[in-house]
């Protein structure tokens, strides 16, 4: 592939500039719907749930408060969570990197939905292994990847951008190395748009 930039901030500017856009045309209908109620199964009453790559919150997080968790957004495009923040301002919407996550806290559920992928293979392992620091015991994971191991280009607004995946196995190798087990893996749901979707929990 290579034509698309997988640099960190080439891939925020992307989201930056595109937040208005991106948000006008992100789709309200819910397609994620099953993946999110069998996610939610798991996980206690008023479980607190970290949307990672939460975007403008709609319509994950949305999904998520109305279940009545505990929902905290973090996302690395200040624009992004501008939106989040004028619509939910009571909500814990926090400027954060998923590569470098340190939040010192942990929660029931962490779910990266059209997020995650954007990091490198090697940045998706390192950043496995922080997603399961902060997470509890009998916790749960949820991220949508890629069906295969390698990188492609998807857009978001107007503009390309960078995602790259594991192999199947090289996500259930990771997530064991790290004290999770994969309980879930989907590719290309026709149910769910095309997205292929991954879940863990935490042994």
């Amino acid at each position: 592939m290579g034509r698309v930039s997988a640099d960190p901030e080439d891939i925020q500017g992307v989201y930056d500039r595109q937040a208005a856009v991106y948000d006008a045309r992100r789709s309200r209908a819910l397609f994620e719907a099953r993946w999110l109620a069998r996610f939610a199964v798991a996980l206690p009453g008023g479980a607190r749930v970290l949307d990672l790559g939460c975007g403008t919150g709609d319509p994950i997080a949305r999904w998520f408060m109305a279940e009545g968790f505990s929902v905290t957004g973090v996302d690395f495009s200040e624009p992004m969570l501008a939106i989040a923040r004028e619509r939910w301002p009571e909500g814990d919407w926090r400027q954060a990197d998923m590569r470098v996550l340190d939040l010192g806290e942990t929660f029931d559920g962490i779910i990266a939905w059209n997020s995650f992928f954007h990091l490198t293979a090697e940045a998706q392992r390192d950043c496995i292994s922080r997603m399961a620091a902060h997470l509890e015991p009998g916790g749960s994971l949820m991220l949508t990847v890629g069906p295969s191991a390698g990188e492609a280009e998807g857009t978001v607004g107007d503009e390309a951008v960078y995602h790259a995946s594991l192999s199947p196995a090289g996500y259930a190798t990771c997530l064991e190395e790290n004290g999770l087990r994969l309980t879930g893996f989907l590719a290309e749901d026709p149910d769910a748009n095309q997205h292929t979707v991954l879940m863990a929990r935490k042994d």
